[in-house]
């Protein structure tokens, strides 16, 4: 879920983000506190705000917060008021600007025959320009959120039922899209077309359950039941539930970087562990950029299973050589020039003990704009590294992501304007090696990247969308897209 009229990169970090996690449980008495904890395993897809939606077979209770699940949902008189056997939850990264508490998640309006409320993973692509057209009808949006696009195609849909007129929706939109929808009478789940982001169906004492990952599920001891399908939609009700294919069926295009970044190593995503997954690209990483060195250390935290896979491959020590304080983040108050220039060292620190004298490579997941990449070099040779090799447990990041992934616009982007070797110039290595298309292929248990019908949405490296720009045509960072393409 995106700001859809501005999606600046934040200025002060150097990390990719996923925007959004769902969760959504029907059939339970303690349906709130079960969407909290839900949301709680699903931190990491969102740290700036949640929120939740509940049904009590009267009225509907909502609660929007911008913060921490952990900071605001585990007050009682908060849980005590989303009364209830069924309800839904969104965590959100906000874009620059798209912040307030406007754009918390779950939407809820009331319509014409009842409440509705839905929480949405991923980024539409043609939202502005369908927003335009609500808006010459008369529709009167209270958010800069694509998502509430999706409340007024279902409100303004002429067809005759909730599922009808929630199938009129999703037909009408494009991008990707992990939906979580809730009425007086039911619970929605709903994947695009082309299952870009992920959703997941668990059981819990029969109660239903939708999540963006299984790790969700793992926190309040329900039992996975299967990934929903590419555009699939599916309706619980207390009768049970229903599968619906709404969608020409399509190949699937799944995220890949789901793999490499943004889903929890302790998840299984599309029927593969993403920790083993993780470990492999490690494993393919060294094979394909070997390196004489004396220890492998991880950029912690997201660098760690790559490294450990690393390390085996090439027969090297896995060390700790660097160590992060999980207890900095983003609003960390920075009172002058002097805390300010500290930058990474906020929240990483080198073990020089580890690393002293040593020909270290370090493994990183991905290089977006390199500022971070370049001072954790520097610190890890002013803790005395004899030489500092990267490398990265994926391609090159050469565009955009358009599908809910807050990213820099492509000219900010180090590998859409530099070689890899002026980007090891730019961040002071003595090597830089990045992990291949079909390596990362490989990796998630492909023989290679098929070029004319590749398995995943790979777009990041590859720029080769999935699906049409509609909202994005003219715009640098796709204009530019010919010219990567033709330098890949």
């Amino acid at each position: 879920m995106a700001d859809v009229h501005d999606t600046p990169f934040s200025s002060d970090d150097d990390r990719f983000h996923d925007e959004c996690g769902v969760f959504g449980i029907f059939g339970r008495q303690d349906a709130a506190a079960i969407v909290t904890l839900g949301l709680h395993a699903l931190q990491h897809r969102g740290q700036e705000a949640a929120g939740i939606v509940s049904f009590d077979g009267s009225q509907f209770h909502v609660e929007r917060h911008v913060g921490l699940i952990g900071d605001t949902f585990t007050k009682q008189a908060v849980i005590d008021s989303l009364k209830g056997s069924r309800a839904i939850g969104h965590t959100r990264y906000a874009t620059t600007g798209g912040a307030g508490v406007r754009n918390i998640q779950p939407f809820f309006a009331e319509l014409a025959d009842g409440g509705f409320a839905v929480a949405h993973n991923g980024n539409l692509t043609n939202a502005m320009t369908v927003q335009r057209t609500l808006q010459k009808q008369g529709a009167i949006f209270s958010s800069t959120s694509d998502t509430e696009t999706i409340l007024h195609l279902v409100a303004m849909s002429k067809e005759r039922d909730l599922n009808a007129r929630f199938i009129d929706a999703v037909r009408q939109i494009e991008g990707a899209f992990s939906l979580v929808a809730l009425s007086s009478k039911k619970m929605i789940g709903c994947r695009d077309p082309l299952g870009i982001r992920p959703l997941v169906l668990g059981d819990l004492d029969g109660a239903w359950i939708l999540a963006s990952e299984t790790c969700a599920l793992d926190i309040i001891g329900a039992r996975f039941v299967r990934d929903l399908k590419p555009g699939e939609m599916v309706v619980v009700t207390p009768k049970g539930i229903e599968s619906i294919f709404p969608f020409e069926p399509q190949k699937s295009r799944f995220c890949i970087f789901e793999y490499v970044y943004f889903s929890r190593p302790d998840s299984s995503v599309e029927g593969r562990n993403v920790y083993d997954v993780r470990k492999k690209i490690g494993i393919e990483l060294a094979r394909e950029n070997p390196v004489d060195a004396d220890i492998v250390v991880p950029v912690p935290d997201s660098g760690t299973p790559a490294a450990i896979g690393f390390a085996q491959a090439a027969g090297l020590p896995f060390e700790l050589g660097i160590i992060r304080n999980h207890y900095v983040g983003r609003t960390f108050i920075q009172p002058g020039d002097s805390i300010r220039h500290m930058g990474v060292k906020l929240k990483h620190n080198a073990n020089r003990s580890m690393i002293e004298g040593k020909r270290v490579v370090l493994v990183d997941d991905s290089i977006v704009r390199g500022t971070t990449s370049q001072k954790i070099v520097q610190m890890v040779r002013d803790a005395g590294a004899k030489e500092v090799h990267m490398r990265i447990a994926s391609p090159p990041t050469r565009s955009s992501c358009f599908y809910g992934v807050d990213t820099p616009e492509t000219a900010k982007l180090l590998a859409s304007r530099m070689s890899v070797k002026d980007m090891a110039d730019f961040i002071r290595v003595d090597s830089l090696g990045f992990l291949s298309i079909d390596g990362l292929y490989r990796a998630v248990g492909e023989a290679a990247r098929d070029n004319d019908q590749p398995q995943f949405c790979d777009a990041c490296f590859t720029t080769q969308y999935p699906t049409r720009l509609t909202d994005h045509e003219g715009a640098d960072n796709v204009r530019q897209l010919s010219v990567l393409a033709t330098r890949a």
